[in-house]
């Protein structure tokens, strides 16, 4: 494939990184308008986010769109998932009730979960060993240009209430049928191809799940990856899809103000993941950057929970959350998820630890309002900043060395033949 395309593929692909954190934080900004107009309890507004695309609605899509990635092919889920994502987004557009948000914050996030292992999957086996995190990177660039734009978007259509937050999602709409268009013209990955032409060769169709969980090496990488992405996750996700309504109800901030620190926070997050992890993950340690990313996270919400919501304080988080996200565990964990996996699962795998990840989140979610409302924020708090702080611990010391290496050569490594 020229590079040319290939590039005009990552873009592609991309776009589902960038709808999937875009479905987060559109919920995420109008989430007090949503409470406010439904008259949502905290029980209620704790299960949107658990079973949206910050969640269980995700982890739900991953655990399916994984198998179905490795069974059927990369593009078989661009093929068809796009549609499910309109159909998600346009039921939030036109939602009356609680019953009708829950349904379409819980569609669309199934097909953020089912699309999130396929692209990451399909990236790394389109690129070569020297640009491997670039491509990654600029996945995870969409990944972060989604809230930025959307909450842009939140902050010029504030006045609008609640019908400025049905535009936004709206717009997600749009973004996902160009999606559709574009993946639809993808090629399949030669990797997939070619590992599909060796089982029917062989006639041997491996189990999905079986070699997976039976080999130690695969079961140590799993546990390995869930600690690193699922504890940070737990603090993305209520700074993803909680902060804005934190800055509300806690720090007093209007909806404007909320939404414009949120919309800073993924400036930031998205100069980093390219200026940082695009241009350098494949030249600088991925150690080095994994740890100084990691340890930025945990500084900002130690800052934000023991220093109170002035607006010095609100600065400093934003600018040390924004800047880390960019090259910190999400983006390490797309890269280490599609490199230490053969052929045969590389996306089963990533949606079993999606799925972890996702159901933890869904599980923080539902708990998280609650904790707040009875213990304060300072006590919520303090919890992240533990999760980060293990994180932290586990991805500095247990760091593979994948840098510079093919898949075909890592596989090797790990597995001692080409899988």
């Amino acid at each position: 494939m020229p590079e040319k395309s290939k590039l005009k593929s990552v873009i592609a692909v991309s776009l589902t990184n960038y709808l999937d954190s875009g479905s987060i934080v559109a919920g995420a900004s109008g989430l007090a308008l949503w409470t406010k107009a439904l008259g949502l309890s905290s029980f209620e507004v704790g299960l949107l986010g658990a079973l949206s695309a910050n969640a269980f609605g995700a982890a739900m899509g991953a655990l399916i769109g994984g198998r179905l990635s490795d069974k059927y092919g990369r593009k078989f889920i661009y093929t068809y998932n796009m549609l499910v994502y309109m159909l998600g987004v346009l039921i939030v557009m036109v939602s009356f009730n609680f019953p009708m948000l829950l349904t379409g914050f819980m569609v669309t996030g199934i097909s953020v979960g089912a699309g999130v292992p396929a692209s990451w999957t399909y990236i790394a086996e389109t690129s070569q060993s020297s640009n491997r995190a670039h491509n990654i990177g600029i996945s995870q660039f969409a990944w972060s240009m989604g809230p930025a734009i959307i909450f842009v978007l939140g902050v010029v259509l504030s006045p609008l209430g609640l019908l400025g937050n049905r535009i936004i999602f709206g717009s997600l709409f749009v973004v996902a049928l160009i999606a559709w268009i574009m993946q639809r013209g993808l090629e399949e990955s030669s990797d997939w191809q070619e590992q599909k032409q060796k089982e029917n060769a062989s006639g041997i169709k491996p189990h999905p799940y079986k070699e997976l969980f039976s080999n130690m090496v695969n079961v140590k990488t799993i546990l390995y990856l869930i600690g690193v992405y699922a504890l940070w996750n737990l603090a993305a996700g209520v700074q993803g899809f909680f902060m804005p309504y934190i800055y509300s109800t806690v720090g007093g901030l209007t909806n404007m103000q909320a939404n414009l620190l949120s919309a800073v926070v993924w400036i930031l997050t998205s100069m980093t993941g390219y200026f940082i992890f695009a241009k350098l993950g494949d030249r600088v340690s991925h150690r080095l950057m994994y740890g100084i990313g990691a340890l930025m996270a945990m500084l900002a919400w130690v800052l934000i929970t023991f220093g109170g919501m002035g607006w010095t304080t609100l600065w400093g988080f934003v600018l040390l959350w924004g800047l880390s996200a960019g090259f910190g565990a999400q983006a390490f964990y797309a890269l280490w998820a599609t490199e230490l996996f053969p052929t045969r699962y590389r996306a089963g795998s990533q949606g079993v630890m999606f799925f972890v990840v996702r159901a933890s989140a869904g599980i923080w979610s539902i708990v998280f309002p609650p904790i707040m409302a009875s213990l304060g924020f300072k006590y919520a708090g303090t919890m992240i900043v533990i999760f980060l702080a293990i994180s932290l611990v586990i991805g500095v010391i247990w760091a593979p060395h994948t840098r510079g290496k093919s898949l075909d050569e890592i596989t090797e490594e790990r597995y001692g033949s080409k899988k």
